[in-house]
């Protein structure tokens, strides 16, 4: 098999940047480097360190327009090209990896009156570094305070020595009196130059998925509110069904599925992969944490700000809930497929959830990449035949996504 190990660096350690004039902290191991902003606490940067002269590429997504940190600034001092007032503060921070807690997608009428916007409090506050910035380990630790949702978050995570693995820790507290139902989603978003029409596939351990209830904005790919066997969707013509591991085949639409992730298998997985690059990310986590995976696609489709009808993006986006619907629509249509579709934590209680990132080089002579698994001290890319075809390196992995939430 393949590997992606290599030499060791000895400049590994976490300290604080700018990045694109954003508070940033940046953790290195001296093979791969990721950046993570303070404010929203998204992961904008993930990729392998210059070697022999090879220019290294952010697998993550990057906005298209120029981002800032809103802080505690309402959405309407926020300038208008981020969007409606509802939108605007999430869009003019977003990038990358984003969390959606407490609750994913729009806030309801009385949400967005009361200043809340697009997909709950934590992307859109300020997070706190708890781990001073320094040299030595590559790991930091972030947490943030939800107060209308009453809930508090904490992020660890820590860059595995040597390795091109990210092991990512994170507990949501329940700080008020009673039981709390909430949302709580990894909103992954890949796009070019990793993601590139006919060069690159997506994929992920899915089951069966349902389609987006309404129209998308700009024109929608697939048909409305119809279940579907992964990764063939129905589209919007009625003639036949989209590959959905093939991203932007269909300039000018966009789509947005909900997929159930398979519940047979205790781990799940997300990859994306460039075949031309030869260059792969992945995410590995439980499923007892995250059973769904919403799928999102912007192809030029959405003309006004700040998409501007010029950009691409793919989210693969996986948590507890199966669509970007807001708290009271998920609420109202319930669980789907036999599958919780929130999390719910008692009075006082908290829960804990951990998963791995990954990037790997494809060596030539692999093809594809049908399945994923962490054990041991390696996760293991298998090809169509089931046969293993490339290892990671990753210490103690197995034991990381097998430890039990709490």
């Amino acid at each position: 098999m393949g590997s992606t190990s290599r030499e060791e660096a000895s400049d590994a350690g976490s300290e604080s940047i700018r990045w694109k004039n954003r508070e940033a902290t940046r953790l290195t191991n001296g093979v791969v480097e990721l950046v993570a902003l303070t404010s929203g606490g998204h992961l904008a940067v993930f990729r392998f360190l210059d070697q022999n002269g090879r220019a290294s590429q952010n697998v993550f997504w990057e906005a298209p327009w120029v981002t800032l940190d809103p802080g505690e600034r309402p959405a309407d001092d926020l300038p208008p090209i981020y969007g409606p007032v509802e939108v605007r503060k999430f869009l003019a921070g977003y990038t990358g990896h984003s969390l959606c807690l407490d609750y994913f997608g729009g806030p309801s009428a009385e949400q967005a009156a009361a200043g809340f916007s697009l997909h709950g409090e934590a992307p859109n506050t300020r997070w706190d570094v708890l781990q001073s910035a320094g040299p030595g380990k590559a790991v930091s630790r972030w947490n943030v305070k939800l107060p209308s949702a009453q809930l508090a978050f904490e992020r660890e995570i820590r860059l595995g020595v040597g390795e091109s693995v990210a092991y990512v820790r994170e507990t949501v507290s329940n700080e008020c009196g009673a039981e709390h139902a909430f949302d709580w989603v990894q909103h992954v978003t890949f796009g070019p130059p990793l993601l590139k029409e006919g060069e690159c596939t997506v994929s992920a351990s899915g089951h069966r998925g349902i389609t987006w209830p309404i129209n998308y904005d700009g024109g929608s790919m697939l048909a409305n509110n119809r279940e579907f066997t992964w990764p063939n969707a129905p589209l919007a013509s009625g003639n036949g069904f989209a590959d959905l591991r093939q991203p932007f085949t269909r300039k000018g639409l966009g789509l947005i599925a909900g997929v159930q992730l398979d519940p047979r298998r205790e781990q799940e997985y997300v990859l994306a992969v460039n075949w031309k690059g030869r260059l792969g990310v992945g995410y590995c986590f439980r499923r007892a944490d995250f059973p769904w995976m919403t799928i999102w696609e912007e192809n030029h489709a959405r003309l006004d700000p700040p998409w501007n009808g010029r950009t691409q993006s793919r989210g693969m986006e996986f948590g507890t809930t199966p669509l970007p619907l807001g708290r009271e629509e998920t609420v109202r249509r319930g669980p789907l497929f036999d599958t919780p579709h929130q999390c719910v934590i008692p009075a006082g209680g908290k829960k804990t959830a951990q998963y791995l990132i990954f990037l790997f080089e494809i060596p030539s002579g692999i093809d594809s990449i049908e399945n994923v698994d962490a054990a041991g001290d390696t996760i293991v890319l298998y090809d169509q035949s089931g046969r293993p075809s490339l290892s990671i390196p990753a210490a103690g992995c197995g034991d990381f996504l097998a430890r039990a939430s709490s």
